[in-house]
């Protein structure tokens, strides 16, 4: 099955977490999935060497209530690449991504993410090689350019020539990457987004399913991104204000509204947690991604605080997660995710 087909359509839009280094662990994502059943989520990016001479289970390894997920990987040779995807498969994730935008002096010396942009060539061959072995669909997220290129020549002529080479969706990060002289995160701030420029790549390829991210902080603005495109994908928005993740199902997917049931991701994270500081993790590497929930409720900051420092404390278990949970005050939560 390949949903971005039927998503283009049927109509139906996709709302994705975007893929953040250091982020999107699996951790997170089994965090994010308790807060939406219909999101598609996205791995860290994973550099196809580290897949083939790595940990695999390490880098691959994820638990089964995350789906909808999404590899991204990172590689700009498509033999590599194409072993990457064998290995993949082993595990069942629902997409293979290929990473054309990310800006790091480290993804540069591999020459690979946004400097991509620069050589729509070799993204046609990768892509085109990753198609030969994966039985998911297989896609791009990219930006709009880098330096000195012109988003309205460049960006065209690469989603021309990746569609051809088989890619079953674009993702579009409306912003050009400066690869020399900013720092990756003024690379998500300081260059000017280009909304409109996006817009016009989808009406001028109504068959290919397109996505937008980039700057998007809520789902008032995904929403109406949504009016022009098949896709609306947030990132640091959805970290750092996890909450918002408990109304996507309803105002995106269109889902019966429902209030969250706080209690219940309490239980089911302080039962996830117990499981993996049994398996030798650290309660810290599960609470990291839960400081974000709660944003302007009662309470919130001490939440914060309670996860922030008794988490990484020797010995520490799921009885912080508890503790933390009862400085909110839900009572004048009702309205959260309406």
């Amino acid at each position: 099955m390949n949903f971005y087909k039927d998503a283009v359509q049927s109509g139906s839009p996709i709302f994705a977490v975007a893929p953040m280094i250091d982020w999107t662990d699996t951790r997170c994502r089994f965090l994010h999935r308790q807060l939406s059943k219909r999101a598609l989520l996205f791995t860290e990016m994973i550099v196809a060497d580290a897949i083939i001479h790595g940990l695999r289970e390490k880098l691959l390894g994820y638990h089964p209530q995350e789906h909808p997920v999404a590899l991204q990987l990172g590689g700009s040779e498509p033999a590599k690449l194409t072993e990457a995807v064998r290995i993949a498969s082993d595990y069942g994730y629902d997409e293979i991504n290929l990473n054309v935008g990310c800006p790091s002096d480290r993804v540069q010396s591999g020459t690979f993410g946004a400097c991509l942009m620069r050589e729509p060539e070799t993204v046609e061959r990768c892509v085109a090689a990753m198609k030969t072995v994966s039985s998911v669909p297989v896609t791009v997220k990219c930006r709009i350019g880098v330096d000195d290129q012109e988003p309205e020549v460049v960006l065209p002529d690469f989603l021309k020539r990746v569609v051809a080479a088989g890619a079953d969706a674009v993702w579009v990060h409306a912003r050009k990457a400066w690869l020399q002289g900013l720092s990756p995160k003024e690379n998500r701030e300081v260059p000017p987004l280009d909304y409109d420029l996006v817009y016009r790549m989808k009406q001028e390829n109504p068959d290919v399913f397109i996505g937008i991210n980039g700057g998007i902080s809520d789902l008032d603005q995904a929403e109406a991104h949504l009016e022009h495109m098949d896709g609306v994908m947030l990132g640091r928005a959805a970290y750092h204000n996890t909450s918002i993740l408990a109304d996507v199902d309803h105002r995106i997917y269109g889902d019966a509204a429902s209030a969250p049931d706080w209690m219940a991701l309490r239980d089911t994270m302080m039962a996830y947690a117990a499981e993996y500081i049994a398996a030798g993790g650290r309660l810290n590497h599960v609470t990291r991604h839960m400081v974000g929930l709660f944003q302007g409720m009662p309470g919130a900051r001490r939440f914060r605080q309670i996860l922030s420092s008794d988490a990484t404390r020797p010995g520490a278990g799921p009885e912080v997660i508890e503790a933390a949970f009862a400085a909110i005050d839900f009572n004048p939560a009702k309205e959260l995710a309406g």
